[in-house]
């Protein structure tokens, strides 16, 4: 082992070079959005144990760089600057600066490929086009699988223009737009996102193992983990015997022999994929210590099983969030999720359960959560394609959450969200919470608002009595609340609502032009 680490070391210490250039952290860079009226962390590196003085318009403070080179400075809060201002650091070593910088609010976007989903390829050129919105800026940090927390990632700033907009997320272009055009504030999105990945890929190995709401995945990973170390253990013979030939040829200035197969790490590749905890690892830990004002999630398609794994999910979501919290230093930190669309063929069995439909049930009941808040697609899904395109209606209904619980905006967050349901004889009263100016019928076409429905017929309610047989209902709108009932169901206990992958013709919505989450009452 002692050859293999100093072979490591060799290695390394010859892919670099000793460089005393002071320089910032990747997220300090031209065109950056830092946080407004927040303390604002600032970081880099320098020759170690030298002062260095960091100041961003009329803050400034000095810090001593570490044995490792490594800065911290902690600047004072500042309010909004639509203004560029200059970030410099200086130090006996030398000066790095950031240009055009903005004071404005940070959303960090995180998730799997509908998150990373760039405006170019949602098939709306007039929209990049006009993409003209110079307060409005996007950092993608590159993709990076790590076995450990990293300090640091690769990715830079772009300013919003029509050259530069196609390669924005989606959906965090629509939401910067809507919230900058309504507040006028200087909009940053820290995207960190990859497509086709488990939420557990964006935790830390100490939350997955550690959380006693996550025992059973915990379980596997540590029958995962010791599977590794026994395999590594049988393969470490050859790996030291490559090392000696390694450090034969580096000496001899030949070329490498050829690497032995290493196994796998880190744990969790046998029994789920992708790897667990690499993704926070290598793009959520290099981020911190940073500002930010809050996070967008838009994931759960690769986490869709079986009602265990569903309720998992809800604590998943919630541990991802009390991490991500703590990790940022904001124990208030929103978090804003998007609720999967409607996907693949529909079908006509009200009793029916699928996978899907669990997991956005999932996604609804974490709402109960403190900071959290959900935005149903359920409305503007490609039954063809995991990837719909409508990133517009996605990205907004986002930003309502935000304007109205962080800039105070009178914004109805969200479409009608099941409460309870009340027997009443033969009939179900359903009650919803967010009813906004009141609940009505209607359909949706593309990007176009709802039309409301004049002759108010509700679809995809089915009732169950106490047999567990599910009838569709006769459902109807009664001021703030639906009836739905069945002459086959005199003693109806439970109801469903556009509960199916893709539950075509659901058409409750508020009039605020949101629709109702699907939901079920009973937990068969």
């Amino acid at each position: 082992m002692e050859t293999l680490f100093g072979l490591c070391f060799v290695l390394c210490a010859s892919a670099t070079t000793a460089d005393a250039q002071i320089r910032l952290h990747p997220l300090y860079s031209d065109h950056a959005v830092l946080q407004r009226d927040r303390p604002l962390p600032v970081r880099g590196h320098a020759s170690p144990g030298e002062t260095v003085r960091v100041r961003l318009g009329a803050r400034e403070e000095t810090t001593v760089a570490g044995a490792d080179g490594a800065f911290l400075a902690v600047l004072a809060p500042q309010p909004m600057s639509k203004e560029p201002l200059l970030l410099e650091v200086e130090a006996p070593s030398g000066r790095a600066t950031a240009r055009d910088i903005l004071l404005g609010d940070v959303w960090l976007c995180g998730g799997q490929s509908n998150m990373e989903w760039s405006l170019a390829g949602c098939g709306t050129p007039e929209v990049v086009a006009a993409a003209d919105l110079p307060l409005v800026r996007h950092h993608a940090v590159e993709m990076r699988f790590a076995a450990a927390p990293q300090a640091s990632m690769r990715g830079s700033w772009s300013t919003c223009t029509p050259a530069t907009a196609g390669g924005f997320s989606a959906v965090g272009f629509h939401f910067a737009r809507k919230v900058h055009a309504e507040t006028g504030v200087p909009i940053g999105l820290l995207r960190s996102c990859v497509g086709g990945t488990n939420i557990e890929l964006w935790m830390s190995r100490e939350t997955l193992l550690g959380t006693p709401a996550l025992e059973p995945f915990a379980r596997a990973m540590r029958e995962s983990l010791e599977l590794h170390q026994r395999e590594l253990a049988a393969a470490l013979p050859g790996i030291e015997q490559w090392a000696k030939a390694a450090r034969g040829a580096l000496d001899a200035g030949a070329p490498l022999p050829e690497g032995p197969e290493w196994p796998e790490f880190p744990f969790g590749e046998r029994l789920f994929r992708p790897r667990c905890t690499t993704l926070f690892n290598g793009m959520i830990a290099p981020l911190a210590p940073f500002a930010l004002r809050g996070a967008l999630w838009y994931q759960g398609e690769s986490n869709v099983g079986d009602a265990a794994a569903c309720e998992q999910y809800i604590e998943k979501m919630k541990a991802l969030a009390d991490e991500w919290r703590a990790l940022f230093g904001d124990p208030e930190l929103p978090f804003y999720y998007v609720q999967l669309a409607a996907w693949r063929a529909p079908h006509d069995d009200p009793g029916r359960v699928d996978e899907w439909a669990l997991l956005r049930d999932a996604q609804r009941r974490a709402m109960a959560s403190p900071r959290f808040g959900m935005a149903s697609a359920i409305d503007v899904g490609d039954a063809d394609d995991i990837h719909p395109r409508n990133k517009r209606d996605v990205g907004e209904r986002l930003a309502l959450w935000a304007l109205a619980r962080q800039y105070g905006k009178d914004a109805q967050p969200c479409g009608p969200m099941y409460r309870e349901a009340r027997r009443e004889g033969a009939r179900l009263r359903v009650l919803f919470d967010h009813v906004g100016k009141g609940l009505v019928a209607a359909s949706k076409e593309g990007q176009a608002a709802p039309r409301i429905e004049p002759e108010g017929k509700l679809r995809r309610f089915a009732v169950a009595g106490a047999d567990r047989r599910w009838r569709w209902a006769e459902a109807a709108i009664d001021g703030e609340s639906v009836l739905v009932s069945h002459p086959e169901v005199p003693e109806p206990v439970a109801v469903r609502y556009a509960f199916a992958i893709n539950p075509q013709g659901a058409n409750l919505y508020n009039r605020d032009g949101l629709p109702a989450s699907p939901f079920r009452s009973d937990d068969w």
